[in-house]
């Protein structure tokens, strides 16, 4: 007489492996098309200087006579001048061309994006273990200081913050300190809730009854447990993050020019959406992409890392198949 296996306890660590995940995830259709696109946006990136020398342009380059000057600086040609030499168009104004400038800021928004996430990740991971293992005053100072960051309105301190640095700074490198410093509250918050949670449970409990010492169970129970919350927490980041660097350079105090950002396209295209809607309609398509992008992929890595949540939506498609197929023989 074989046993069946007991379902795992509410809260427990999940048994399952990188295998088993990647096969959820895989199983995703969305999730799958989202890493797909991801991975093409950063390829793009990546090969930014080969696309560039492919089209034989460069994203700095002026080309006056692209432009026409009697109309404010409009284009010549229809879709804002796309050729063969220039695949997406020309800038009004100053005739750069677009696609390359494109490719290029997507470096700027990836890596800022990428960068000012695993700042806030490190922080908020390290305050919200300590405010969760330690003392009650550690508790009590670490927690008021989440809830000051939280409440602290982030895009007016990191706009003070980029004002005051010297304009010699590199600004993507202040970008990721501005944001990373200033928004790990809700990362802290998530860590230390899941942090008192984990403690109640057995295998944590054991573990601290076996001598281990609070840096041993943190390190060998707590963050193993601690993965999948973060990890999906960090998805849900990155996108908001892009917007964030892309809302500092439209308000002018994040990249500075001539240095290719979507951002700074934005805000410099205000002014001719009339008579040049490509220039504007395509920062703000390569934002909102990526921005889905990793909001879809951020939604199939919680549910891959969640066998809970999976099994919850199996069992909403059965229901709803069912309901289908009852109403069909019914008819």
């Amino acid at each position: 007489m074989t046993r069946e296996p007991k379902e795992p306890e509410a809260g427990a660590a999940p048994a399952s492996g990188a295998r088993q995940v990647l096969r959820r995830l895989a199983a995703r259709k969305s999730a799958l098309a989202a890493a797909a696109v991801l991975g093409l946006l950063v390829l793009l990136a990546v090969a930014a200087p080969l696309l560039a020398a492919l089209e034989g342009q460069d994203p700095n380059t002026y080309h006056d006579t692209l432009v026409d000057s009697a109309r404010g600086g409009v284009p010549f040609g229809d879709f804002g001048g796309i050729s063969a030499e220039h695949w997406l168009g020309v800038e009004p104004g100053t005739g750069r061309d677009l696609f390359v400038r494109l490719v290029y800021g997507a470096r700027v928004s990836l890596l800022v994006a990428l960068g000012a996430t695993l700042v806030q990740v490190l922080i908020g991971v390290g305050v919200g273990m300590a405010a969760a293992l330690g003392n009650r005053f550690v508790d009590s100072a670490l927690s008021h200081l989440t809830d000051v960051m939280v409440a602290m309105p982030m895009l007016v301190f990191a706009i003070a913050l980029m004002a005051v640095v010297p304009a010699d700074f590199p600004r993507p490198v202040l970008l990721v300190i501005a944001i990373g410093l200033l928004a790990w509250g809700g990362m802290a918050r998530l860590v230390r809730a899941q942090t008192l949670g984990l403690m109640k449970l057995d295998f944590v409990s054991a573990a601290r009854l076996t001598g281990g010492s609070t840096w041993r169970v943190a390190r060998r129970e707590l963050l193993p447990s601690l993965a999948a919350p973060v990890i999906t927490y960090a998805a849900v980041l990155l996108p908001t993050n892009i917007v964030l660097e892309a809302s500092m350079s439209f308000l002018g105090v994040g990249v500075k020019p001539p240095t290719p950002s979507w951002g700074h396209m934005l805000s410099s295209a205000t002014t001719w959406f009339r008579a040049d809607p490509m220039y504007v309609l395509l920062p703000a398509l390569m934002l909102f992409v990526t921005t889905l992008a990793f909001t879809v992929l951020g939604d199939g890595v919680r549910t891959a890392l969640d066998p809970r949540e999976a099994s919850r939506l199996r069992v909403g498609r059965s229901r709803r198949k069912a309901r289908t197929s009852s109403a069909g023989g019914a008819a």
